[in-house]
């Protein structure tokens, strides 16, 4: 009888919008714990093409989410989960650790208070700096104290993304490629989907769209209190000749009020040293340039961008100066390493964050996943969402709704 009851199971057919790191991982787990069928429909000729593709490939380690949100819960499984994964498949994985560095007598209590986060969160190995003790760790930075996380890595997030699509192939998925989702429908128990000029039919739908959120949102005839609005992150890089005064990751005491991290140095995998990202209202939701301003009308329209904007303006005039100015960008970097010249930087490609904003213009800090009906939407995956896709995915995988025959 067990054999007959076995051949006689229905396998459930489970679609994934978006083949960015997130939805990558979520096709995985859904197809290995529930052993579901999954077809994952991206709109652009590869996967990790937006968000997945411009980070700075930092691991975080957990010091900065609030502990008990879903942000340091999930950062600080899947720092685990990633490390082993990167093992397993012979990806790049190095601890190069992280110095969070307090320029000014100032913000030494904004640090303290951030030591004590991280240990509550259980970031491994944190040590609490002097001015001494921080040259130790990178000669060449200067600051009244730090707090050190040795155990901070950097990886290569666009190749753990590729072997993600591999994991989903073999375990028998799909990932269709040039697939634009255009309709997303609910009927008859079932989530119709039209992508890439042809229909599919699934069980359950997982939407990890990123910056296409709200788009696929809006199919589903979801609204909801938030939305979400791109900022525009830009870099530079330091010239060969200036790598050398970084050894690891530099980054200031963030601003509480932000859930951006403000301009820091981060040595990169392969070699090289990114400075920045800044953090400007972006004026397209893929708007990589100041010259795209294709969203702009539906980014603005949106209450709580303008509510945003008015708390924020002169934080928001700041970060545009930056964009435009390089001698802005070049002494936010020198506060912690005052050797750096002009000469040393030279401009690197940007990226877009998808950040969710509410209708009050609060920006929402933790992860946000929706679920409605047999469709799951994740409203909200920025920073460290890379760093706890796996974790993510095993989340989402755990409240995915049970399929009833």
């Amino acid at each position: 009888m067990a054999g007959c009851a076995e051949n006689h199971r229905v396998t459930e057919k489970i679609g994934v919008v978006g083949a960015g790191i997130v939805g990558l991982a979520v096709a995985r787990e859904l197809a290995t714990a529930r052993g579901a069928e999954v077809t994952v429909l991206e709109k652009e000729g590869r996967v990790g093409a937006h968000q997945t593709g411009h980070n700075s490939g930092v691991v975080h380690a957990g010091i900065y989410y609030p502990p008990g949100s879903l942000k340091a819960r999930l950062c600080r499984e899947g720092v685990a989960l990633l490390k082993e994964y990167c093992a397993a498949h012979g990806l790049p994985y190095d601890e190069v650790g992280k110095l969070v560095v307090a320029a000014r007598h100032a913000e030494r209590p904004r640090l303290a208070a951030l030591a004590e986060r991280a240990r509550a969160n259980g970031v491994p190995g944190l040590t609490e700096l002097d001015a001494l003790g921080l040259r130790e760790i990178e000669p060449h930075a200067v600051g009244v104290a730090a707090l050190h996380s040795p155990h901070t890595a950097i990886c290569d997030f666009p190749a753990v993304t590729r072997r993600l699509a591999l994991d989903v192939a073999e375990l028998g998925g799909t990932v269709r490629l040039d697939h634009r989702v255009r309709a997303i429908r609910e009927r008859a128990g079932r989530v119709e989907v039209l992508a890439g000029g042809r229909g599919f039919a699934f069980d359950r739908l997982v939407v990890c769209a990123g910056l296409g959120s709200d788009a696929a949102a809006r199919m589903t005839g979801a609204g909801g209190d938030v939305r979400i609005v791109p900022f525009r992150g830009e870099y530079y890089a330091l010239r060969d000749a200036a790598q050398g005064l970084v050894r690891g990751l530099i980054y200031p005491v963030p601003d509480p009020r932000y859930p951006f991290l403000g301009v820091h140095l981060t040595r990169r995998i392969g070699g090289g040293v990114l400075v920045g990202p800044n953090a400007v209202l972006a004026t397209a939701y893929e708007g990589y340039r100041w010259s795209d301003v294709r969203d702009l009308g539906r980014i603005l329209t949106w209450p709580g961008t303008l509510r945003m904007a008015r708390t924020h303006w002169r934080t928001g005039i700041k970060e545009v100066y930056g964009s435009v100015a390089k001698g802005a960008f070049l002494r936010a970097a020198r506060r912690y390493v005052p050797e750096l010249t002009a000469g040393d930087l030279e401009r690197a490609p940007g990226g877009v964050r998808a950040q969710a904003v509410a209708r009050d213009g609060g920006l929402v800090d933790d992860f946000v996943v929706d679920v409605r009906g047999n469709v799951v939407l994740v409203r909200n995956a920025p920073s460290p969402a890379a760093t706890s896709s796996l974790a993510i995915a095993r989340h989402i995988a755990g409240i995915v709704p049970a399929l009833v025959r």
